[in-house]
Protein backbone atom coordinates (compact mmCIF):
# COMPACT_ATOMS: atom_id res chain seq x y z
CA UNK A 1 0.00 0.00 0.00
CA UNK A 2 2.67 2.11 0.05
CA UNK A 3 3.25 2.68 -3.33
CA UNK A 4 -0.43 4.38 -2.84
CA UNK A 5 0.64 6.22 -0.28
CA UNK A 6 3.49 7.98 -1.32
CA UNK A 7 3.16 7.08 -4.78
CA UNK A 8 3.80 3.79 -6.90
CA UNK A 9 6.56 5.25 -7.25
CA UNK A 10 8.57 5.78 -3.76
CA UNK A 11 11.75 5.35 -4.58
CA UNK A 12 11.35 7.96 -7.32
CA UNK A 13 9.15 10.47 -4.65
CA UNK A 14 12.19 10.17 -2.30
CA UNK A 15 14.55 11.66 -4.70
CA UNK A 16 12.20 13.90 -6.39
CA UNK A 17 11.22 15.07 -2.71
CA UNK A 18 14.82 15.26 -2.39
CA UNK A 19 15.16 17.84 -4.89
CA UNK A 20 13.40 20.16 -2.94
CA UNK A 21 16.03 19.80 -0.80
CA UNK A 22 18.06 21.55 -3.29
CA UNK A 23 16.42 25.04 -2.93
CA UNK A 24 17.28 25.67 0.57
CA UNK A 25 20.83 26.70 -0.67
CA UNK A 26 20.39 30.23 0.25
CA UNK A 27 19.87 29.51 3.75
CA UNK A 28 16.70 30.88 5.60
CA UNK A 29 15.78 28.80 8.20
CA UNK A 30 13.55 29.73 11.05
CA UNK A 31 16.41 31.25 13.07
CA UNK A 32 16.69 34.17 10.13
CA UNK A 33 14.24 37.00 10.53
CA UNK A 34 10.79 36.21 9.58
CA UNK A 35 9.22 38.20 6.84
CA UNK A 36 5.88 38.44 7.80
CA UNK A 37 3.97 37.22 11.26
CA UNK A 38 0.70 35.96 9.15
CA UNK A 39 0.30 33.65 6.29
CA UNK A 40 0.50 35.85 3.33
CA UNK A 41 -2.83 36.57 1.62
CA UNK A 42 -3.79 34.42 -1.26
CA UNK A 43 -3.48 35.68 -4.76
CA UNK A 44 -6.28 36.54 -6.51
CA UNK A 45 -8.23 33.41 -8.83
CA UNK A 46 -11.07 33.11 -10.66
CA UNK A 47 -14.60 33.31 -9.17
CA UNK A 48 -15.17 29.86 -10.98
CA UNK A 49 -12.34 28.02 -9.01
CA UNK A 50 -13.47 25.19 -6.82
CA UNK A 51 -16.64 24.84 -9.78
CA UNK A 52 -17.74 20.99 -10.01
CA UNK A 53 -17.61 20.26 -13.73
CA UNK A 54 -18.34 16.55 -13.02
CA UNK A 55 -18.66 13.54 -11.29
CA UNK A 56 -17.79 9.28 -12.71
CA UNK A 57 -18.69 6.46 -10.69
CA UNK A 58 -15.60 4.33 -10.81
CA UNK A 59 -16.98 1.23 -8.78
CA UNK A 60 -16.97 -0.21 -5.25
CA UNK A 61 -14.61 -2.49 -3.06
CA UNK A 62 -15.85 -4.68 -0.24
CA UNK A 63 -14.00 -4.93 2.63
CA UNK A 64 -12.92 -8.15 1.81
CA UNK A 65 -11.16 -6.98 -1.21
CA UNK A 66 -9.33 -3.97 1.03
CA UNK A 67 -8.36 -6.43 3.68
CA UNK A 68 -6.90 -8.48 1.34
CA UNK A 69 -4.70 -6.19 -0.70
CA UNK A 70 -3.69 -5.14 3.13
CA UNK A 71 -2.48 -8.17 3.87
CA UNK A 72 0.59 -8.08 1.11
CA UNK A 73 4.03 -7.82 1.90
CA UNK A 74 4.03 -4.94 0.04
CA UNK A 75 1.06 -3.19 2.25
CA UNK A 76 2.41 -0.30 4.12
CA UNK A 77 -0.33 -0.11 6.17
CA UNK A 78 -0.14 -1.60 9.57
CA UNK A 79 -2.70 -2.84 11.96
CA UNK A 80 -5.71 -1.82 9.70
CA UNK A 81 -8.75 -3.46 9.37
CA UNK A 82 -11.69 -2.22 6.95
CA UNK A 83 -14.94 -1.95 8.74
CA UNK A 84 -16.96 -0.51 5.25
CA UNK A 85 -16.83 -1.22 1.57
CA UNK A 86 -16.01 1.88 -0.34
CA UNK A 87 -17.67 3.45 -3.45
CA UNK A 88 -15.31 5.88 -5.05
CA UNK A 89 -16.05 8.58 -7.95
CA UNK A 90 -13.63 10.69 -10.02
CA UNK A 91 -14.89 14.61 -9.84
CA UNK A 92 -13.87 16.92 -12.51
CA UNK A 93 -13.48 20.57 -10.92
CA UNK A 94 -11.80 24.19 -11.60
CA UNK A 95 -8.24 25.19 -9.94
CA UNK A 96 -5.41 27.09 -11.43
CA UNK A 97 -2.03 26.26 -12.38
CA UNK A 98 1.13 27.86 -11.65
CA UNK A 99 0.48 31.23 -13.74
CA UNK A 100 -2.98 31.30 -12.25
CA UNK A 101 -4.71 30.56 -15.45
CA UNK A 102 -7.85 28.65 -14.78
CA UNK A 103 -7.57 24.38 -15.50
CA UNK A 104 -10.01 21.61 -15.50
CA UNK A 105 -8.53 19.07 -12.90
CA UNK A 106 -9.32 15.88 -10.85
CA UNK A 107 -9.26 13.82 -8.11
CA UNK A 108 -10.72 11.14 -5.78
CA UNK A 109 -13.38 10.61 -3.45
CA UNK A 110 -14.10 7.62 -1.65
CA UNK A 111 -17.15 7.00 0.41
CA UNK A 112 -17.71 4.38 3.21
CA UNK A 113 -21.26 2.15 3.00
CA UNK A 114 -22.78 2.93 6.04
CA UNK A 115 -26.03 2.60 7.11
CA UNK A 116 -28.47 5.16 5.19
CA UNK A 117 -28.16 8.70 6.77
CA UNK A 118 -24.92 7.66 8.79
CA UNK A 119 -22.84 10.31 8.69
CA UNK A 120 -18.72 10.51 8.38
CA UNK A 121 -15.77 12.79 8.88
CA UNK A 122 -14.04 14.12 6.35
CA UNK A 123 -10.01 13.42 5.69
CA UNK A 124 -8.11 15.25 2.82
CA UNK A 125 -5.40 12.95 1.43
CA UNK A 126 -2.55 14.58 -0.19
CA UNK A 127 -0.34 12.34 -2.10
CA UNK A 128 3.25 12.24 -2.06
CA UNK A 129 5.12 12.65 -5.65
CA UNK A 130 4.34 10.49 -8.91
CA UNK A 131 5.59 10.62 -12.08
CA UNK A 132 3.15 8.48 -14.06
CA UNK A 133 -0.13 9.51 -14.55
CA UNK A 134 -1.54 6.23 -13.73
CA UNK A 135 -0.93 6.55 -10.14
CA UNK A 136 -3.09 9.58 -9.78
CA UNK A 137 -5.61 8.85 -7.44
CA UNK A 138 -8.46 8.92 -9.47
CA UNK A 139 -6.73 6.73 -12.21
CA UNK A 140 -6.01 4.34 -9.31
CA UNK A 141 -9.00 3.69 -7.17
CA UNK A 142 -7.82 0.00 -6.06
CA UNK A 143 -8.67 -2.18 -3.10
CA UNK A 144 -4.79 -1.14 -2.23
CA UNK A 145 -4.89 2.95 -2.98
CA UNK A 146 -4.71 4.73 0.25
CA UNK A 147 -7.31 6.73 0.00
CA UNK A 148 -9.61 3.47 -0.12
CA UNK A 149 -8.46 2.04 2.58
CA UNK A 150 -8.82 5.41 4.57
CA UNK A 151 -12.22 5.56 3.56
CA UNK A 152 -13.00 1.93 4.52
CA UNK A 153 -12.13 3.44 8.27
CA UNK A 154 -14.83 5.44 8.21
CA UNK A 155 -13.69 8.66 6.64
CA UNK A 156 -15.24 10.58 3.45
CA UNK A 157 -11.62 10.85 1.58
CA UNK A 158 -10.80 12.90 -0.51
CA UNK A 159 -7.83 13.01 -2.52
CA UNK A 160 -6.53 15.20 -5.55
CA UNK A 161 -5.02 14.31 -8.27
CA UNK A 162 -3.36 17.72 -8.13
CA UNK A 163 -2.57 19.74 -11.42
CA UNK A 164 -0.46 17.91 -14.26
CA UNK A 165 -2.14 14.60 -13.57
CA UNK A 166 -5.61 13.31 -14.45
CA UNK A 167 -7.60 15.63 -16.19
CA UNK A 168 -5.17 18.28 -16.07
CA UNK A 169 -2.23 16.24 -17.79
CA UNK A 170 -0.62 17.70 -20.26
CA UNK A 171 0.17 20.98 -18.19
CA UNK A 172 3.07 21.26 -15.56
CA UNK A 173 2.71 19.86 -12.22
CA UNK A 174 3.76 23.14 -9.99
CA UNK A 175 5.79 21.07 -7.76
CA UNK A 176 7.09 23.06 -4.74
CA UNK A 177 5.28 25.86 -6.07
CA UNK A 178 2.44 26.64 -2.73
CA UNK A 179 -0.01 28.68 -4.51
CA UNK A 180 -1.22 25.98 -7.09
CA UNK A 181 -0.84 23.64 -5.20
CA UNK A 182 -2.86 25.16 -2.03
CA UNK A 183 -5.33 25.96 -4.26
CA UNK A 184 -5.78 21.99 -5.92
CA UNK A 185 -6.55 20.88 -2.39
CA UNK A 186 -8.85 23.53 -1.66
CA UNK A 187 -10.86 23.83 -5.10
CA UNK A 188 -10.99 20.30 -4.95
CA UNK A 189 -12.71 20.49 -0.76
CA UNK A 190 -15.29 23.03 -2.10
CA UNK A 191 -15.75 20.59 -5.60
CA UNK A 192 -16.48 17.84 -3.07
CA UNK A 193 -18.61 19.90 -0.81
CA UNK A 194 -20.76 20.55 -3.58
CA UNK A 195 -21.08 16.94 -5.15
CA UNK A 196 -21.69 15.84 -1.59
CA UNK A 197 -24.63 17.85 -1.37
CA UNK A 198 -25.67 16.29 -4.82
CA UNK A 199 -25.29 12.93 -4.38
CA UNK A 200 -27.07 13.56 -0.64
CA UNK A 201 -23.60 12.15 1.14
CA UNK A 202 -23.81 13.42 4.78
CA UNK A 203 -20.61 15.09 6.80
CA UNK A 204 -20.65 15.38 10.23
CA UNK A 205 -18.79 18.93 10.32
CA UNK A 206 -15.30 17.85 10.80
CA UNK A 207 -12.26 18.02 7.98
CA UNK A 208 -8.86 17.06 8.87
CA UNK A 209 -6.35 17.23 6.82
CA UNK A 210 -2.94 15.42 5.93
CA UNK A 211 -0.10 13.65 3.81
CA UNK A 212 3.36 12.02 3.45
CA UNK A 213 6.42 14.02 1.54
CA UNK A 214 5.53 16.14 -1.41
CA UNK A 215 1.95 15.09 0.08
CA UNK A 216 2.93 17.05 3.38
CA UNK A 217 4.56 20.20 1.73
CA UNK A 218 0.61 20.42 0.02
CA UNK A 219 -0.72 19.88 2.98
CA UNK A 220 0.60 22.71 4.75
CA UNK A 221 0.31 24.67 2.25
CA UNK A 222 -3.30 24.33 1.88
CA UNK A 223 -3.89 24.53 5.85
CA UNK A 224 -1.89 28.41 5.44
CA UNK A 225 -4.20 29.02 2.60
CA UNK A 226 -7.13 28.19 4.35
CA UNK A 227 -6.19 30.04 7.33
CA UNK A 228 -5.53 33.57 5.42
CA UNK A 229 -8.05 33.34 3.21
CA UNK A 230 -10.60 32.76 6.48
CA UNK A 231 -12.33 29.68 4.04
CA UNK A 232 -15.28 28.17 5.41
CA UNK A 233 -13.47 25.37 5.38
CA UNK A 234 -11.45 26.70 8.08
CA UNK A 235 -14.83 26.51 10.14
CA UNK A 236 -14.66 22.61 9.52
CA UNK A 237 -10.93 21.82 9.90
CA UNK A 238 -10.17 20.19 13.10
CA UNK A 239 -6.42 18.97 13.13
CA UNK A 240 -3.40 18.42 10.30
CA UNK A 241 -0.88 16.08 10.26
CA UNK A 242 1.94 16.24 8.01
CA UNK A 243 4.53 13.42 7.45
CA UNK A 244 8.17 15.11 6.35
CA UNK A 245 7.28 17.48 3.79
CA UNK A 246 10.07 19.97 2.43
CA UNK A 247 8.18 22.86 4.00
CA UNK A 248 11.32 24.97 4.19
CA UNK A 249 12.46 25.08 0.82
CA UNK A 250 15.80 26.62 1.70
CA UNK A 251 16.55 24.19 3.92
CA UNK A 252 15.53 21.02 2.12
CA UNK A 253 17.22 22.27 -0.80
CA UNK A 254 20.45 22.04 1.07
CA UNK A 255 20.15 17.98 1.34
CA UNK A 256 20.08 18.13 -2.22
CA UNK A 257 23.35 20.27 -2.31
CA UNK A 258 25.18 18.20 -0.73
CA UNK A 259 23.93 14.82 -2.63
CA UNK A 260 25.22 16.44 -5.74
CA UNK A 261 28.30 17.79 -4.10
CA UNK A 262 29.13 14.20 -2.97
CA UNK A 263 28.44 12.60 -6.53
CA UNK A 264 29.97 14.80 -7.96
CA UNK A 265 33.19 16.01 -6.40
CA UNK A 266 34.57 18.06 -9.52
CA UNK A 267 31.56 19.86 -10.15
CA UNK A 268 30.63 20.03 -6.17
CA UNK A 269 33.93 22.20 -5.69
CA UNK A 270 32.59 24.86 -7.75
CA UNK A 271 29.00 24.68 -5.81
CA UNK A 272 29.30 27.22 -2.78
CA UNK A 273 25.52 28.33 -1.08
CA UNK A 274 24.97 31.60 -2.32
CA UNK A 275 26.59 31.57 -4.69
CA UNK A 276 25.59 29.92 -7.54
CA UNK A 277 24.65 32.81 -10.03
CA UNK A 278 28.56 33.25 -10.33
CA UNK A 279 29.24 29.92 -11.59
CA UNK A 280 29.91 30.03 -15.28
CA UNK A 281 27.24 29.17 -18.09
CA UNK A 282 28.53 25.33 -18.97
CA UNK A 283 29.18 24.51 -15.20
CA UNK A 284 25.52 26.61 -14.37
CA UNK A 285 24.13 23.99 -17.29
CA UNK A 286 25.41 21.26 -15.72
CA UNK A 287 24.25 21.57 -12.10
CA UNK A 288 20.69 21.89 -13.58
CA UNK A 289 20.89 19.06 -15.72
CA UNK A 290 21.73 17.05 -12.95
CA UNK A 291 19.12 18.38 -10.82
CA UNK A 292 16.61 17.67 -13.50
CA UNK A 293 18.18 13.71 -13.68
CA UNK A 294 17.23 13.65 -9.63
CA UNK A 295 13.62 15.35 -10.34
CA UNK A 296 12.70 13.23 -12.89
CA UNK A 297 13.05 10.13 -14.06
CA UNK A 298 13.08 9.00 -17.66
CA UNK A 299 10.38 7.04 -17.95
CA UNK A 300 8.39 10.24 -16.48
CA UNK A 301 5.03 10.27 -18.28
CA UNK A 302 3.74 13.76 -16.91
CA UNK A 303 5.45 17.27 -16.68
CA UNK A 304 6.85 18.69 -14.19
CA UNK A 305 7.28 23.19 -14.26
CA UNK A 306 11.36 23.32 -12.53
CA UNK A 307 11.09 26.91 -12.51
CA UNK A 308 12.08 26.91 -8.91
CA UNK A 309 14.95 25.46 -9.94
CA UNK A 310 16.08 28.34 -12.21
CA UNK A 311 15.71 30.80 -9.57
CA UNK A 312 17.72 28.58 -7.12
CA UNK A 313 20.36 28.78 -9.40
CA UNK A 314 20.09 32.76 -9.51
CA UNK A 315 20.05 32.21 -6.35
CA UNK A 316 16.92 34.21 -5.78
CA UNK A 317 16.60 33.30 -1.98
CA UNK A 318 13.27 35.83 -1.72
CA UNK A 319 11.53 33.87 -4.63
CA UNK A 320 11.82 30.62 -2.96
CA UNK A 321 10.54 31.77 0.89
CA UNK A 322 7.79 33.89 -1.12
CA UNK A 323 6.58 31.45 -3.55
CA UNK A 324 8.09 28.10 -2.21
CA UNK A 325 8.49 27.97 1.57
CA UNK A 326 5.24 27.66 4.10
CA UNK A 327 7.07 26.72 7.18
CA UNK A 328 6.75 30.45 8.39
CA UNK A 329 3.30 31.42 9.97
CA UNK A 330 1.13 31.01 12.57
CA UNK A 331 -1.40 28.46 12.29
CA UNK A 332 -4.26 28.61 14.84
CA UNK A 333 -5.35 24.64 14.69
CA UNK A 334 -3.14 21.36 15.97
CA UNK A 335 -0.10 20.52 13.61
CA UNK A 336 1.06 17.04 14.16
CA UNK A 337 3.88 16.79 12.57
CA UNK A 338 6.06 13.93 11.66
CA UNK A 339 9.46 13.15 10.52
CA UNK A 340 12.83 10.60 10.74
CA UNK A 341 16.42 11.79 11.58
CA UNK A 342 17.81 9.80 9.31
CA UNK A 343 15.72 11.04 6.46
CA UNK A 344 18.01 12.48 3.69
CA UNK A 345 15.24 12.77 1.29
CA UNK A 346 13.56 15.22 2.71
CA UNK A 347 15.88 16.15 5.70
CA UNK A 348 14.60 16.42 9.44
CA UNK A 349 16.01 19.87 9.54
CA UNK A 350 12.63 20.75 7.24
CA UNK A 351 10.19 19.90 9.69
CA UNK A 352 12.88 21.14 12.77
CA UNK A 353 12.99 24.24 11.04
CA UNK A 354 8.73 24.41 10.91
CA UNK A 355 7.97 23.84 14.66
CA UNK A 356 10.43 26.25 15.79
CA UNK A 357 9.20 28.59 13.06
CA UNK A 358 5.73 28.27 13.88
CA UNK A 359 6.40 28.56 18.23
CA UNK A 360 8.12 31.65 17.17
CA UNK A 361 5.41 33.11 15.58
CA UNK A 362 3.48 32.35 19.20
CA UNK A 363 1.70 28.96 17.87
CA UNK A 364 2.92 27.19 21.39
CA UNK A 365 1.70 23.72 22.02
CA UNK A 366 -0.26 24.03 18.63
CA UNK A 367 2.38 22.56 17.09
CA UNK A 368 4.27 19.05 17.69
CA UNK A 369 7.13 17.10 15.61
CA UNK A 370 6.91 13.98 17.10
CA UNK A 371 10.08 11.77 15.48
CA UNK A 372 9.92 8.29 13.84
CA UNK A 373 10.93 5.13 15.39
CA UNK A 374 11.75 3.46 12.37
CA UNK A 375 15.22 1.73 12.48
CA UNK A 376 16.68 3.29 10.38
CA UNK A 377 14.38 6.14 10.14
CA UNK A 378 14.67 6.59 6.36
CA UNK A 379 12.24 8.61 4.55
CA UNK A 380 10.64 5.24 2.85
CA UNK A 381 10.63 3.53 6.14
CA UNK A 382 9.02 6.21 8.32
CA UNK A 383 6.13 6.16 5.83
CA UNK A 384 4.26 2.93 7.61
CA UNK A 385 5.16 4.73 11.46
CA UNK A 386 3.68 7.43 9.50
CA UNK A 387 0.29 6.10 8.87
CA UNK A 388 0.04 4.47 12.47
CA UNK A 389 0.94 8.29 13.96
CA UNK A 390 -1.94 9.77 12.24
CA UNK A 391 -4.32 7.27 12.64
CA UNK A 392 -3.73 7.58 16.24
CA UNK A 393 -3.84 11.54 15.88
CA UNK A 394 -6.81 11.58 14.83
CA UNK A 395 -8.75 8.60 16.77
CA UNK A 396 -9.55 10.94 19.92
CA UNK A 397 -10.74 14.10 17.63
CA UNK A 398 -12.75 12.29 14.65
CA UNK A 399 -16.47 11.38 15.40
CA UNK A 400 -19.07 8.82 13.51
CA UNK A 401 -16.45 6.10 12.60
Amino acid sequence: MLTSLISSGTRRACVLALAAALAACGGGGAEDTPNVGNPPAPPTVPAGTGQLHSATLLGTISAVDIAAALSSEESLAEDVVPRYAVTSYRLEYLTTDADGKEVRASGLISVPQKAAGAKSPVLSYQHGTIFKDAEAPSNNAVASEVSVVLASLGYIVLAPDYVGFGASKGTPHPYLLSAPSAAATVDFLTAARTWRGQANVADNGQLFLTGYSEGGYVTMAAHRALQASGSSHLQQLRMVVPGAGPYNVQSTMDGLVELVRDEQPVLGALINPGFLRYLGGSAQREVRRLLLRALLPGDADVTYDTRFIDRFLADDVQYIANTSSVHDWKPNLPVRLFHGQEDRTVPYASSVNTLRAMQARGAGELVSLTDCRAQPSGHLQCVPPFITFMLGQLAPVAQDL
